[in-house]
This record gives structure tokens, sequence and C-alpha cells, in this order.
């Protein structure tokens, strides 16, 4: 049976990139190692949450205890991004972590540990071109824990958008676009503005020429009657 079941407290195959150590000499750490790498966290899970999950593997009585929690932050905003590392005293701890911690829920994600090497300064955030993880760069899927949608998925969307308010901007100015204001038209059809007289055109004086003209037919009729 025990080689149908895996052991809960093995570490991963993981190796970090930038690790200068070979194999033989990471598994060598690895059976010593007191610090443990926690993924899949929330954004929004606190340092606080973390001791009070991890504090209850943790053997004061022994000597142990929690040492420190480093948070993992996103490189640009210096906010938490879904990573941390815990270190304990002794490496019994975090064994047992690794057995009654790893896949339990902690703010409705399954979390995971793994052992890890030991932390070092720098490696608290995101490696991913956005500042995040690199899981986070590439993801499809929509997670409200971790940021909504991916890194990539928000910057097309993003572009998507600009390009649409573009060509609505293009559409308003283009041909066939409403004018704006509409003052001009009232000059254009002649309607004179209040306060202001209209000139004399050529029209109205040959009307006034005609009405003189029957004015004074008018006058020489009457006199006749007379």
């Amino acid at each position: 049976m025990a080689h149908v079941v895996s052991s809960l407290d093995q570490p991963s195959n993981y190796k970090d990139s930038q690790s200068r150590v070979d194999r033989q000499r990471q598994n060598d750490l690895l059976s010593k190692s007191t610090t443990l790498y926690i993924g899949n966290l929330s954004f929004y899970t606190t340092e606080e949450q973390i001791y009070e999950l991890f504090t209850k593997c943790a053997s004061p009585e022994d000597g142990g205890g929690i040492k420190r929690i480093i948070m993992g932050l996103d490189r640009n905003t210096r906010t938490p991004c879904g990573f941390c590392f815990v270190e304990y005293y002794t490496h019994a701890e975090a064994l047992a972590s690794m057995r009654y911690v790893s896949g339990t829920k902690l703010d409705e994600r399954i979390i995971r540990c793994d052992l890890d090497l030991g932390y070092k300064e720098g490696r608290q955030f995101g490696r991913g071109k956005s500042g995040g993880q690199v899981r986070d760069e590439h993801r499809q899927d929509y997670d409200p824990g971790r940021g909504g949608w991916g890194a990539q998925a928000q910057k097309l969307e993003v572009e998507r958008r600009r390009e649409v308010e573009e060509r609505y901007a293009d559409a308003q100015d283009g041909p066939g676009a409403v004018a704006g204001g509409g003052g001009d038209w009232k000059e254009a059809e002649g309607v004179v503005p209040q306060g202001k007289k209209r000139g004399r055109s050529p029209e109205d004086e040959g009307e006034n020429a005609r009405t003189g003209n029957r004015t004074r037919i008018d006058e020489d009729i009457e006199a006749e009657r007379m």
C-alpha cells in the first residue's frame, strides 16, 4: 500500500529556474528545509490569516513555531499577488504543514504547499511581465480572487476598447456626421437677427418704383373727377 498512495509530505519536482544548484543538491537541501512555498492564494488573503492557519502545525513546546511569513508582492504595485513563504524553526513543522494544510481551503481557495530551498531577498516579487505571477500572465479564465482576467487578457480588452472609441470618434467627424451647434443655418435662410436692419435689394427698389407710379396715376384720376 505504501507504493500505491504517495506520501503527502514529499516535495514536488519543481525546480526554481533561477536556482544554481543541481537536482541532487536541491533534494539534499529540501530534506532539511524549514521553508514552505504557499501558492494559489487569493489576492485578498492577509498575513494574519496565513499565520492563524499555519500556526496549527507549529510545535512551540519543542522550540518550534513560525519564524516569519513573507508575502508575495506584485513587482510594480507592491500589492499581494497570490503566494507567500512560511518559515518554521524546524523541518518537522514544515512536513506537518505539507501533510495537513496543503490541499485545504483558505478564503474559499484550495492552497498548495511545497518545500522550498529557502527565501532570498527579491523572491517576494512576481516574475511575470506585468509584475505579478507568471501563471496570471496568460490565464484566460476569470478569477475574482486573483484580479479578474489574466494580465494579457486584460491588455487585449483595453486595446479593443481603445479601437472601438477611435472608430466612434472617426464616425463622429467623418462625412454624414451631424453638425453641432445649429446657429449657422439661420443666416443662410435669411433670418435677420434682432436689432439689425436688412440691406435694400434691387427687388426692393423696383417695387418702390412701381408703388410710386401707381400713386401718381391715382392722384391724376382723382383730380379729373373733381
